[in-house]
């Protein structure tokens, strides 16, 4: 069963929603953030990366940059360009992202997603957090009492709640612009009653949600919400602070993109070495195709040329749900032990690249400051539930889902 909970949604006024919608935290660093929201004092990026508003050498992890944040989006509040709905809601969003001549469309849920479900594995991860990442989202929660980064869920598709949304989605949204990378965002607003107890029976037949992108955002929440409960001997579980901000999404509606590797030297190997030890397990041809077209093959960019590398047979556990993944393959039987990268998460010679920024990202970075690079097939969102279901982990940086949820358009506070 998946217990979601309407809330007063904290939003931009209407014609301000384009200016005020930004891209989530971490997917770009300060200096870019800097420099998209120097020109627009209305940006969300001035409450969820607050550092931009400090002097440059601020340790982005001082208690002044959170106070700043509370500080910007007070100013929001107060100057009428966020306002919060006087009656308990449930919101849609649709985004619409241009991708290879086609339209890919993915329709989502905004509600309050239940702490204690996640706490009991019925909201499922996939993903390790880190400790300083996880301590910075807690620290911004704790301090501004408002989830501000919606956690991306996805959920088995269910005929019963698709035929509720489209139904919903017949009627004028609320917000409908584009933003400057094409991108479409379309906001509904559900208030009548009847549709959200509809909506809320309906996820209640929903077994189980996924988190597909947002394991720090969602184990912050989590632990400010224990927080609460810990310090309120009167909890009764339907509190605010009990649920935290996510749009949910049917499985068959998400777009994973390939999460590409780039290394920066050979590990004392020359090119020609390199090939010969990597034919060992797998098969090695050139290629004018770099982007793989199938599960078990990569491209490799190595001394100017690609390579497709096919995994030979019995170099892996197809029984495994993890070790059968393309990056368990990848790092196993190629980056550990022929490019000494024994822990992707630390080891500062391996670099990642969102297949977004395509095959010409990563000749760039050879080219620059790496020795080679390697295409991924994407990661299929099935292989994601199953290791979810059997309580295993991915390795880091194993999917890139597109398009991004933008921050901003909706916010949930902690105490209402």
């Amino acid at each position: 069963m998946s217990i979601i909970k309407p809330f007063k949604g904290i939003r931009p006024e209407k014609s301000n929603a384009s200016n005020i919608a930004s891209l989530p935290y971490d997917v770009l660093n300060s200096n870019e953030a800097r420099i998209l929201a120097q020109n627009n004092p209305m940006s969300f990026l001035h409450v969820v990366k607050p550092e931009i508003d400090l002097p440059k050498e601020t340790d982005i992890y001082a208690d002044e940059v959170y106070l700043k944040g509370k500080e910007n989006f007070n100013h929001l509040l107060e100057k009428g360009l966020l306002f919060k709905d006087t009656t308990d809601s449930l919101y849609i969003y649709r985004q619409i992202m241009p991708v290879n001549g086609k339209n890919h469309i993915q329709t989502g849920l905004v509600a309050g997603a239940s702490t204690i479900e996640y706490e009991n594995s019925l909201i499922k991860k996939h993903e390790f957090t880190r400790v300083v990442k996880e301590r910075d989202r807690t620290r911004h929660i704790d301090t501004l009492n408002v989830s501000t980064g919606p956690v991306f869920l996805t959920y088995k598709a269910s005929d019963k709640i698709n035929s509720l949304i489209k139904t919903l989605t017949q009627n004028t949204p609320e917000y409908d612009f584009t933003s400057a990378d094409g991108i479409s965002h379309i906001f509904w607003v559900v208030k009548d009653s009847s549709d959200i107890t509809l909506l809320c029976e309906a996820f209640k037949e929903v077994p189980c949600m996924y988190i597909a992108d947002g394991h720090h955002r969602s184990a912050s929440a989590c632990t400010v919400s224990k927080m609460r409960r810990e310090a309120n001997p009167d909890n009764k579980g339907d509190e605010p602070y009990n649920y935290f901000l996510s749009v949910m999404f049917p499985h068959d509606e998400l777009m994973i993109l390939d999460y590409n590797r780039v290394v920066k030297d050979l590990n004392n190997h020359t090119p020609e070495e390199l090939i010969e030890k990597i034919k060992e397990k797998f098969t090695v041809e050139h290629t004018d195709s770099p982007k793989p077209d199938q599960k078990h093959t990569f491209g490799m960019f190595l001394d100017n040329k690609w390579y497709r590398l096919t995994a030979k047979e019995g170099t892996f556990d197809d029984s495994d749900p993890v070790k059968q993944l393309d990056v368990s393959i990848l790092q196993e039987n190629l980056l550990a032990p022929l490019l000494g990268i024994g822990d992707p998460r630390t080891d500062e010679r391996i670099d990642f690249i969102g297949g977004i920024r395509g095959m010409a990202e990563l000749e760039k970075r050879v080219n620059e400051d790496c020795k080679v690079a390697f295409s991924m097939f994407a990661t299929p969102i099935e292989q994601l539930m199953a290791i979810a279901d059997a309580d295993k982990v991915m390795p880091p940086k194993s999917t890139w889902f597109e398009p991004k949820l933008r921050s901003g358009l909706i916010s949930k506070s902690f105490s209402e």
